[in-house]
């Protein structure tokens, strides 16, 4: 049901900087990252929407659960069962529309979840976990009274977070912060996690912030979004509108030159298309250079990061 996918390493430029995009030797307990979505709202069969899934110290944790996640596991070799907790950053549509998806294909009798899925997230996570089981009692229902699917299985166990750390188990630890995703959108969280000496960030979606720069000081690896149009005189009021929930590159090559992480990650650009046409791969990287010299990725649906005594970066899918 779950099987293995041939990885390949890319000979399309994705990487630039000093860093090797290749599969390295790495010792017993590494910590592993992948971005299983890349994606943002819009609808491509190469970026599935926004989920990173982070191994370490026996744990499987996602974070944020956008559409075909589980595909993007079952590719990986993984099961939705495997999942013992998933972190939402906010509830924009793209980062929560695979959640229940997640949470029942989870318990379907062959991939079982052995306990409850735990969802950690900002207020409102408890309203959502609640909706979710609502709205799909009938198929719980059914499956514990036909399947013998254990009525734990089924349950999702919200968790309302406020910044800080938020799970800290067999050396593992995930801290919460916040930030900037326009004044509306409150609270909306990035998250840290610490392992063994490793840190990974994860901006979230986000303006410029100070915030991520303190988080990410030192990182191992920064995992942020994008915001990005063609430049242009007087450009539409609704580009101007969503450029503002974002961070510029300049403004992200900021955020990596100012915390000193070894290396940059692009994922869940937001390139809009506008009567200039669309930004390439190449202008982003451009525009970055501008602020940020270091080793910079833009990522692609399931790209690894194994973190040890050096970063291997594991691509798979090519871009369009």
């Amino acid at each position: 049901m779950f099987g293995k996918c041939k990885r390949t390493i890319l000979s399309s430029l994705l990487l630039i900087g000093s860093i090797s995009a290749a599969a390295a030797p790495v010792a017993s307990d590494p910590l592993t990252v992948t971005v299983l979505g890349s994606g943002t709202p819009a609808l491509t069969a190469n970026r599935f929407g926004t989920s990173i899934l982070v191994e370490a110290g026996g744990h499987m944790l996602m974070f944020d659960a956008g559409r075909g996640n589980v595909i993007r596991l079952a590719q990986l070799d993984r099961s939705p069962g495997q999942v013992e907790a998933v972190f939402l950053t906010h509830y924009h549509s793209d980062h929560v529309n695979g959640l229940a998806d997640l949470w029942m294909t989870g318990y379907l009798p062959f991939v079982r979840r052995s306990e409850p899925l735990r969802l950690y997230g900002p207020e409102g996570v408890i309203a959502l976990a609640d909706g979710l089981m609502a709205a799909h009692k009938s198929d719980t229902d059914i499956r514990i009274a036909d399947e013998g699917v254990k009525p734990e299985t089924t349950v999702l166990e919200a968790h309302e977070i406020s910044p800080g750390v938020v799970f800290d188990e067999d050396g593992l630890r995930v801290t919460a912060f916040n930030v900037d995703h326009g004044d509306l959108i409150k609270p909306s969280f990035g998250y840290r996690i610490d392992y063994d000496g490793k840190k990974v960030v994860l901006s979230s979606d986000t303006k410029y912030d100070p915030a991520v720069v303190e988080q990410a000081t030192g990182a191992d690896i920064l995992i942020h979004e994008l915001g990005v149009a063609t430049e242009q005189e007087n450009p539409p009021a609704w580009i101007k509108k969503v450029l503002d929930h974002h961070t510029s590159p300049e403004d992200a090559g900021r955020v990596f030159s100012e915390a000193g992480v070894k290396l940059a990650v692009y994922s869940h650009m937001v390139r809009l298309n506008s009567a200039a046409g669309r930004v390439t791969p190449g202008e982003i990287v451009r525009r970055t250079r501008s602020t940020y010299p270091g080793a910079l990725i833009l990522a692609e649906d399931l790209m690894t990061f194994v973190v040890d005594d050096g970063i291997a970066v594991i691509p798979l899918f090519a871009d369009e």
